[in-house]
């Protein structure tokens, strides 16, 4: 897909939620179940589903923070094995959880010259394969930093999360000529004001109580597409 054939508007999308009803939990309980070893991977999984609880906090005070938690439980985690299992987690758990108008709601993107770009808190090669599958050729997400093939456990900068996803795609929109006034932005969590405001074009998918509320004061469309 060409440059050329997009106007200077984009539509930017959300990812776990507004698109596809799993998130990054379930993609690293899926990394966790699938270890080279049994035990290692039964402790993977005991170690993720005891942390669940301590996860929901950090998300409710700071989704920088959950993140940045988040992700040290990828510490020693071969990049090679992560690379090959993502395109099995995709397969396996992420294309069955597409919502049935996540299709229709990027084609419509498309056909109105708007520049689709996935913008996910979700780590890169995770989110790689489901791009690939939507047709969208740009994505905006976080990266583990790896030394001598391994996860360190922390994220490379800048940080996908909240009010970074509005700074990052002014970047973006710079970089290409794009005008975030004329571009459309979607997603279903609250957490996300920040780049729904950034845009002159704000939907709320799927949205959340809290999102609702600001959606309807601010007579934002709302969408379902479960």
């Amino acid at each position: 897909m060409h440059e050329k054939k997009f106007s200077r508007s984009a539509a930017f999308y959300d990812v776990d939620g507004t698109l596809i009803r799993t998130n990054i939990v379930h993609a690293f309980a899926y990394y966790a179940m699938n270890q080279p070893t049994l035990p290692r991977s039964a402790w993977a999984s005991l170690k993720t589903a005891a942390s669940i609880p301590l996860f929901a906090i950090a998300d409710k005070l700071s989704r920088k923070l959950f993140n940045q938690m988040f992700y040290q439980y990828y510490a020693g985690q071969s990049e090679d094995r992560l690379l090959v299992l993502a395109e099995d987690l995709f397969e396996e758990v992420i294309k069955p959880a597409i919502y049935p108008g996540t299709p229709d709601l990027i084609e419509e993107a498309k056909r109105a010259g708007c520049r689709p770009v996935l913008v996910s808190g979700g780590l890169d090669f995770t989110v790689l394969p489901l791009a690939r599958y939507l047709g969208i050729p740009d994505v905006l997400a976080n990266s583990l930093e790896f030394e001598r093939g391994y996860a360190t456990g922390r994220l490379g900068k800048p940080f996908v999360a909240g009010a970074t996803k509005s700074a990052l795609m002014l970047d973006f929109a710079k970089k290409h000529g794009l005008d975030l006034g004329q571009s459309w932005a979607y997603s279903d969590s609250y957490s996300d004001y920040p780049m729904l405001a950034a845009v002159g074009r704000p939907t709320a998918v799927n949205p959340d109580t809290r999102l609702r509320i600001v959606a309807r004061s601010y007579d934002w469309p709302i969408i379902d597409l479960r």
